[in-house]
C-alpha cells in the first residue's frame, strides 16, 4: 500500500463513469482515492474499441437527454483544460422503418429519438428515402425508410477520454491506485467505509463502485438486476476511394428495424488503412468477464459480413481487418442504475452500461460526485433507481 490511506471518497473502478467520478470529485477538493484492479485504459471491461457514438437527442428515454447534452458541455470543458481532442462532430444518421425498431429498450427508437429532438430542440433534418439515397449513398436505401439526421451527432474517443480524466484528476489531487484488486469493502460505522484490496487497507465516508461488469461480484443481493453479454466489433475494409466514407463526408449512423438488430457504425477514423468499424446488438451469449470468449471466429466474421453488412453497406469489403470483444453489462429494462445501497447510503452504486452508457458518463460522473459531497444531484436520477 502506497500513499494515504483515509480518504472522503473512494472510487473503485476507473472505466468510463469511475473515471469522470474521480475528475470532478478531485475537481471539487474532495479528497478522493480511484482504484482499478487493471491499468486504464485496458480492453478487459466495456470502454475500448477506439470510438464511441454521442448525440443529444436519446430515443431510449427522454430521463437521458439532460445527461447527453450535460455530457457535451464536460467534454468541451475537458478537451480545454487537457488540449486532447475527445469529440469529432461528424453529424448522425438514424434510419430505419417507422415501427418496430427496438433498440436498448425503447420499442420505437427512431420516433422516440425525433420527439425527443422535438422537445429539447436539439438541430435535426428529417430524410425520405429518395433523400437518404441522393445524400447518403454509401447506404442502401429501402423504399421504407425514412432517416433522421442529428447535426451535433459523432464520436468519442474513449480510451483517451478515460485517460484524460485521470490525468487530470491526479494533477488535481487525487491518488490512483492501479493494478490493485478490491477484495470487500465493509460499512464500520454511520459515516465510514473499510475497503480491502490485496494491498492494503483503506477508510472513506463513501465509496461509489463503477464496476462494469464486475458489478455483480461487489452486490450478490442485486445480481439479478444485470445480465453480462458478450458483443464484438468489427472493422471491414473499403472497397474503392476511402473518401466518400472520411469523417467529413460520412456520420456516425444507427440502423434499426427491417430486421436490423441496432446496426451501428462510424466513418474511417484511420484514413484508408483502418476500415470501418460497425457492431450491431446482439443478446446470445451471456457471459462473465472471467470466461468471456475474446477470440472471434471467421464463421462469426463471415456471418456477420452476410447476414449485416452486406445488405445495408455495399461497398464495404468481405475483409475484416479486426475485431475484438467487448462486455455489456445489461440490465432488465436496459436503464442505467445510480443509487445508493438500500442498507447504506454511504455506499453509491454506478452500472450505467446496457450498451449506451459512454455518451453520458461524463455527467454521470458529476452527478456521482455531487451524490457523495451533497448527498443529491442537480440532475433529475430518479429514473436510475434501484427498484
Amino acid at each position: 500500500m502506497s500513499g494515504e490511506s483515509n480518504f472522503e471518497t473512494i472510487v473503485i473502478g476507473l472505466g468510463a463513469m469511475g473515471s469522470a467520478s474521480l475528475y470532478q470529485l478531485a475537481k471539487k477538493g474532495n479528497k478522493v482515492l480511484g482504484i482499478d484492479q487493471f491499468s486504464p485504459t485496458h480492453q478487459m471491461g466495456s470502454t475500448h474499441g477506439d470510438t464511441r457514438i454521442t448525440r443529444q437527442a436519446i430515443g431510449e428515454g427522454r430521463e437521458f437527454v439532460p445527461l447527453s447534452l450535460r455530457s457535451y458541455e464536460i467534454w468541451d470543458e475537458l478537451e480545454k483544460k487537457s488540449g486532447n481532442k475527445l469529440l469529432t462532430i461528424t453529424g448522425g444518421l438514424i434510419l430505419g422503418n417507422t415501427a418496430g425498431n427496438l433498440l436498448h429498450g425503447s420499442s420505437n427508437f427512431l420516433q422516440n429519438t425525433i420527439d425527443a429532438a422535438v422537445e429539447w430542440n436539439i438541430p435535426h433534418k428529417l430524410f425520405s428515402a429518395g433523400e437518404l439515397r441522393r445524400r447518403f449513398p454509401q447506404f442502401h436505401i429501402e423504399d421504407s425508410y425514412i432517416g433522421y439526421y442529428e447535426e451535433k451527432a459523432g464520436f468519442l474517443r474513449p480510451e483517451l477520454c478515460i485517460q484524460t480524466q485521470i490525468d487530470l484528476a491526479k494533477q488535481y489531487g487525487a491518488q490512483i491506485n492501479l493494478n490493485e484488486k478490491v477484495h470487500q469493502f465493509i460499512p464500520v460505522a454511520d459515516r465510514a467505509v473499510e475497503v480491502i484490496t490485496d494491498k492494503g487497507v483503506y477508510n472513506a465516508r463513501k465509496v461509489i463502485i463503477s464496476a462494469g461488469p464486475w458489478i455483480s461480484h461487489f452486490f450478490p443481493e442485486y445480481a439479478q438486476l444485470f445480465k453480462v453479454y458478450r458483443q464484438v466489433l468489427y472493422w471491414f475494409d473499403i472497397q474503392g476511394s476511402v473518401t466518400p466514407f472520411l469523417p467529413e463526408n460520412f456520420p456516425i449512423f444507427i440502423l434499426v428495424g427491417n430486421g436490423a438488430n441496432g446496426i451501428y457504425g462510424f466513418p474511417a477514423i484511420d484514413g484508408p488503412h483502418g476500415g470501418i468499424k460497425v457492431a450491431f446488438e446482439e443478446y446470445s451469449t451471456e457471459t462473465t468477464p472471467e470466461n468471456i470468449n475474446r477470440e472471434i471466429s471467421k464463421e462469426e466474421i463471415s456471418r456477420a459480413y452476410h447476414k449485416y453488412i452486406s445488405k445495408h453497406l455495399p461497398t464495404l469489403k468481405n475483409k475484416c481487418l479486426k475485431a475484438i470483444a467487448c462486455l455489456y453489462t445489461q440490465t432488465t429494462d436496459s436503464k442505467f442504475i445510480i443509487d445508493t445501497h438500500h442498507e447504506n447510503s454511504q455506499i453509491i452504486i454506478a452500472s450505467p452500461c446496457s450498451g449506451h452508457g459512454f455518451k453520458h458518463s461524463a455527467a454521470i460522473g458529476e452527478a456521482l460526485s455531487e451524490l457523495a459531497i451533497d448527498g443529491k444531484s442537480h440532475l433529475n436520477l430518479d429514473a436510475f433507481k434501484v427498484e
